[in-house]
């Protein structure tokens, strides 16, 4: 009786150490380089996101983002791009962008869930803004993004 009272008072403190660094929150992207885009005539601040790490964790762990500010995620070639957000905190819109520069579809994405938002067609792109940026700025399919890096290389 006193050896498994013993076992389980030494159980205890290291179960919940491992249950407590599963739950810490995650790191967000941080000193990622910055850019300028221009979308007709709004200008965003983006942030690049160009790596697989780098794009895995995209804004995860944030609860804020500044006016005009995103992120650009930038693939190494055109395809099928799929976003969720897990452990994203801010609601978002996302656009993804053709090799050429254009729009292609514009979806809306709520904190924390983990359903899949795809593009419509191959992108290279994908911009996250404050959910409704893009509708607020009057900002649909088939518009131009100028300023875009060239594509991530591999």
């Amino acid at each position: 009786m006193i050896r498994s009272t013993f076992a389980l008072l030494l159980a205890v403190p290291l179960l919940l150490a491992v249950v407590a660094a599963h739950a810490q929150p995650g790191r967000p992207n941080t000193g990622l380089p910055t850019m300028q885009l221009t979308i007709g005539t709004q200008v965003v601040t983006a942030e690049i996101a160009a790596t697989d790490e780098t794009r895995q964790i995209g804004l995860m762990h944030r609860f804020s983002l500044p006016p005009d500010h995103g992120m650009l995620f930038v693939h190494d070639a055109p395809r099928m791009l799929s976003f969720w957000m897990r452990n994203t905190y801010i609601p978002l819109s996302i656009a993804f962008i053709d090799a050429k520069g254009r729009i292609i579809n514009i979806e809306d994405m709520a904190p924390q869930v983990e359903r899949t938002t795809w593009s419509t067609a191959p992108a290279l792109y994908a911009l996250e803004m404050k959910k409704g940026w893009f509708a607020q700025k009057g900002i649909g399919p088939g518009a131009e993004v100028k300023g875009l890096p060239p594509a991530a290389k591999r």
